[in-house]
């Protein structure tokens, strides 16, 4: 997938219309929106663009626009489909606001289930101070060029249901953590690559939500298969990304317990680290290994 010769800009790109947030007359704190199935992964929403919507509703509640600190807890897994977002005020400061959030969806007999738990710091990126100090340096990988589109899965391989995600995106894969495509997974757990929206449009401190969690799970380069629910997602943010695509840098090194953890940097065209997150999530099955007297 190239890049798009036509650039969507913020507020005209499918991103911006499909993490749209629609407040309710009579209600505040209270929006709603249409989750939609382009931004499915496997059976359910990305966490990373679940992050981004809601970040959208506490951006609308909050002093502040920017998401400085943010966590999400899963609960239960997002469908495409109506949801209503509820933002609270925690606290309201000069430099940073607290708001918490909560995006719900409905049963079968038309109850409101929980799917995500927010709570976030916003502030202003562009009056922190521009002072860095950092022993992290931006991840070697080849040129967009010369990476691997990452939007034509193999038939057959680690992703098995709805890849509607990949097409959203302009993602180029390092050929060094993309040998799971073709069967020969390195073992590491790394994963790296080039990342933009499909559209073109630029990223802002919401795309970057999206950006965290949408390289394919390092589980793939661990030789695993399978879906990987997140269970939590925090993200801190330092600056606003200059334009172009982004370098993301996600890593495990530790799988245990059913559960893996990944470790997300995320680098700018100006090799500024832009942001930086860990996830908990579950581990695909591991097929059980047979008893030496069996």
């Amino acid at each position: 997938m190239a890049l798009a010769a036509t650039r969507a800009t913020p507020g005209d790109s499918e991103f911006d219309r499909d993490t749209a947030v629609k407040a309710r007359p009579g209600e505040p704190g209270t929006y709603d929106l249409d989750l939609s199935p382009g931004w499915v992964i496997v059976s359910a929403v990305n966490g990373g663009f679940l992050l981004a919507a809601v970040g959208r509703a506490l951006r609308a509640e909050l002093a502040q626009d920017d998401p400085i600190t943010i966590t999400g807890h899963y609960l239960t897994a997002s469908l495409p489909g109506p949801a209503v977002i509820r933002v609270q005020t925690v606290r309201t400061g000069r430099s940073l606001s607290t708001g918490q959030a909560s995006l719900y969806q409905f049963d079968a007999d038309g109850n409101e289930v929980e799917r995500l738990r927010v709570l976030a710091g916003y502030g202003d990126l562009t009056a922190l101070p521009d002072d860095v100090r950092t022993s992290a340096t931006p991840p070697e990988m080849p040129g967009y060029d010369a990476c691997v589109p990452g939007n034509d899965p193999p038939a057959g391989g680690p992703i098995i249901g709805s890849t509607a995600l990949l097409d959203r995106l302009d993602l180029r894969l390092d050929p060094a953590t993309a040998g799971w495509a073709v069967g020969a997974p390195s073992g590491v757990g790394d994963m790296r690559g080039w990342l933009g929206l499909a559209d073109g449009r630029d990223h802002d401190p919401l795309s970057v939500l999206l950006a965290v969690d949408a390289l394919p799970p390092t589980a793939f380069d661990l030789g695993l298969s399978g879906w990987t629910p997140t269970l939590e997602l925090t993200v801190h943010q330092r600056c606003h990304p200059a334009p172009g695509p982004l370098r993301v840098a996600v890593t495990t090194r530790n799988l245990a317990g059913g559960l893996m953890e990944e470790d997300a940097q995320v680098w700018d065209t100006k090799d500024r680290l832009v942001a930086q997150s860990r996830q908990l999530a579950r581990a695909p099955r591991v097929p059980s290994r047979p008893r030496p007297d069996a």
